[in-house]
């Protein structure tokens, strides 16, 4: 049987992710598998995801995917590399996955492999190193090293954000066998807030929606699995979240932090720990610190996942070199077989049950205990502060569709 690997955060799912799950399964064969890994309660861009992680892993599995697995958040709140290598590495642990499908802007596999293939060249690192003298941005200096090793046509798929990601994921596969399967993206561009009338929306427009407290018309923009779960948190005083409503709390733990501390969370050690330091001193509110620190050569993206880093209390050395166990959040019947597959073939131990990770190790130990602390930050932003108990990653276990739920395929 084949089986689809996809990267996601679905922070919400709408239905151009659906869309992706079903145009999987239309170019691999009704009958694939469609294996998941999924952000936490926490996302890539450095912000908190609008509702839990187990809320959004159900509403994947009824909406067409089988098994839904979790990306720690130390890959989880990377780079776009840093995202890219526990996502695939995730997948690839499983020993299941044939093939990764993405949505892209170019649907280009070839071009995207060259870009990938690039990016591995050993000559890379030095002429990236010559374009940034320059003093330029690191996205265009390392656009522009690309396409000294490939083309300037092809070294442009990079200032799309998701055909970047898929370059990462395609870097990730080039010695593993399974192959890329990059598909178009339709609809509204990645991050636009604004939403097209007969156009797929982005989860950016979406949740631009419900910061402005337009909920019904963000819910009829979400997957009907989603919108449903959705309202339910709403009514339990766990949705929406936004990091927003934390914001004196990171601000306080910026002012706390010294500049040893400021320094362990600046994996490039070129000094955006020092102005980001010097900006936390001064500064009322978080979009002053990002201001007074923001520099020509980094985005505002990179700035905000230090800044949420710091509201953690995790460093880029939290992260080990490989994902120590393979957690699942949410399943179907196909899920459950893959899971039982999993057990004798996958590279990484499966976790299902909170308390079984004593036994798993030291590094998954440690990773269990920053998640679980994450989670428990994480639910200090919900709506009603009296449903954001703590320890509530100890106590969740994976959501099981009934026996009698079948995915839509």
């Amino acid at each position: 049987m084949r089986v689809a690997g996809m990267i996601t955060e679905y922070d919400p799912l709408h239905p151009g992710h659906v869309r992706l799950m079903e145009e999987t399964r239309r170019r691999l064969g009704p009958d694939t598998g469609l294996i998941c890994v999924m952000s936490g309660d926490f996302v890539q861009r450095g912000d908190f995801a609008v509702v839990r992680r187990g809320v959004r892993a159900a509403a994947a599995v009824e909406s067409g995917a089988d098994l839904v697995l979790e990306l720690p958040v130390p890959w989880a709140v990377s780079s776009a590399e840093g995202f890219a290598s526990g996502a695939v590495g995730t997948l690839l642990a499983t020993g299941l996955v044939t093939d990764l499908a993405f949505g892209c802007e170019s649907g280009d596999g070839t071009a995207l492999t060259r870009l990938a293939d690039a990016l591995a060249d050993d000559g890379f690192p030095a002429a990236l190193r010559q374009e940034l003298a320059a003093g330029d941005s690191f996205a265009a200096a390392r656009q522009r090293a690309v396409g000294r090793l490939t083309s300037p046509e092809d070294a442009a798929l990079l200032s799309r954000p998701n055909d970047l990601l898929a370059v990462e994921y395609c870097k990730c596969l080039r010695t593993s066998g399974v192959r890329p399967l990059p598909i178009l993206r339709t609809g509204a561009p990645h991050g636009a807030e604004k939403t097209g009338e007969g156009t797929l929306p982005s989860a950016s427009a979406i949740r631009a929606l419900l910061r402005r407290g337009e909920t019904e018309a963000a819910l009829g923009l979400m997957a009907p699995a989603m919108a449903e779960r959705f309202r339910q948190e709403m009514t339990a005083g766990r949705a929406p979240v936004f990091g927003a409503v934390c914001e004196r709390a990171l601000l306080a733990r910026l002012r706390s932090m010294d500049r040893p501390a400021f320094a362990a969370l600046d994996e490039g050690r070129e000094g955006l720990s020092n102005r980001l330091y010097a900006s936390s001193r001064t500064a009322a509110s978080l979009a002053q610190v990002l201001a007074e620190a923001k520099t020509r050569r980094y985005a505002y993206a990179r700035l905000r996942r230090m800044v949420l880093w710091a509201y953690l209390g995790l460093t880029p050395g939290d992260r080990p070199a490989s994902v120590p166990y393979l957690r699942p959040l949410a399943m179907n019947e196909r899920g459950r077989a893959m899971l039982a597959a999993m057990r004798g073939r996958a590279a990484a131990p499966v976790l299902t049950k909170a308390a079984d990770v004593r036994r798993l190790g030291e590094a998954a130990v440690r990773l269990f205990d920053l998640e679980a602390r994450a989670a428990d930050l994480y639910t200090l932003a919900y709506p009603k502060l009296s449903a954001a108990e703590g320890g509530s990653l100890w106590r969740e276990g994976p959501w099981v569709a009934p026996a009698a739920e079948r995915s839509p395929h």
